[in-house]
């Protein structure tokens, strides 16, 4: 598939709701170029923060619509990106030249970009093994779940390459994904299960339908065995949504970090309690609030505790949400990133 792009200046008239002005609270960066190039694996996250303070209010400075902000399939290799400072704006275009005839007249050209090649919103390389492999089942085992149950020559673990058995698997797929549910993902205030974290462990293929079906693992990141469980794998899923604040209040938690320890930083994945039902969609951004904890104080008037107030330290983008959990990935922090950290609208 291909964008034709045309190589004088590109300015997308309608705005995201703004009006005539972007939001004054916009702050330029101290450096902000007046022009930056796009470059294979730029993000529009990155190239954001060329120009802005806070990258992910970019949307509020794009002369792009609403659906194009929702699904930014817009910027590529080789366009040039234009700032405003009277707004500001930004836009998106390409240098003039290469177009003229042999009089010196300029015409239009047309050039052709692959889809693919649309820069991503964010680090695609760390959200990728994530977006269609089984990461949340709503209780420990589904009930009729497709099960391994036997592996070829009786081996107790299998990898790449082996054959497996397995039954109750259905027609809606040749290809399935492979987990073992490994932990809960509990409510930090009640304590109670909300969901189960499932473990990836490889994908298999169909290759002789029947009860049980055979399959043979074409991938594998750890061993398997009698008692996995399967799910249809999902077509592979492009995360193009662009930043953007909820539109009501969120009062979320950090519930895991993905790998199992209990603090991280930049650029890694997190879990919060908080979903779907909550009206949390793909894109949203959050604020991210470290508890400082309780302080104990004795003076002349004996033992006193003062709650201290929270700190913000840094934004996460949710890239994948399932009804009462989400994905999230860390873009900034100034400080480590730990479970139990408060996640709101900023």
């Amino acid at each position: 598939m291909k964008r034709i792009i045309f190589p004088l200046l590109v300015a997308f008239a309608s705005l995201l709701g703004v009006g005539a002005h972007a939001q004054s609270s916009v702050r330029l960066a101290a450096d902000a170029p007046d022009s930056y190039t796009v470059e294979r694996g730029d993000t529009l996250w990155g190239i954001s923060g060329r120009f802005l303070q806070e990258p992910w209010r970019w949307p509020e400075v794009w002369r792009l619509n609403r659906d194009e902000i929702r699904n930014p399939h817009l910027i590529y290799p080789g366009q040039v990106i234009l700032l405003d400072r009277s707004g500001p704006w930004l836009s998106v275009g390409r240098r003039v030249g290469g177009g003229s005839t042999a009089d010196g007249r300029l015409q239009p050209r047309v050039y052709n970009e692959p889809i693919a090649e649309a820069l991503p919103s964010i680090p695609l390389q760390i959200i990728e093994p994530f977006l269609n492999r089984p990461l949340v089942v709503d209780q420990p085992r589904l009930d009729g779940s497709a099960t391994i149950v036997a592996t070829e020559t009786s081996r107790v673990l299998t990898g790449t390459g082996d054959t497996i058995f397995a039954k109750n698997v259905g027609d809606e797929a040749e290809v399935w994904h492979i987990y073992r549910p490994a932990r809960p993902l509990e409510d930090p205030r009640t304590r109670a299960p909300i969901a189960w974290e499932a473990a990836y462990l490889g994908t298999a293929r169909v290759t002789e339908r029947g009860e049980p079906t055979t399959l043979e693992i074409v991938s594998a990141v750890e061993e398997i065995g009698t008692g996995d469980l399967m799910m249809p794998s999902e077509p592979p899923s492009v995360f193009s949504y662009a930043p953007h604040a909820p539109e009501f209040d969120v009062e979320g938690s950090i519930i895991s970090i993905y790998r199992g320890v209990s603090e991280t930083g930049r650029l890694n994945v997190v879990a919060l309690d908080t979903g779907e039902q909550d009206g949390l969609e793909r894109g949203h951004v959050l604020a991210l609030y470290r508890n400082r904890g309780v302080a104990e104080y004795r003076g002349e008037d004996g033992k006193e505790s003062f709650r201290l107030p929270e700190k913000r330290y840094g934004v996460a983008f949710v890239f994948r949400v399932f009804e009462r959990v989400a994905y999230a990935l860390v873009m900034e922090s100034d400080g480590p990133v730990t479970i139990g950290d408060t996640v709101r609208k900023p």
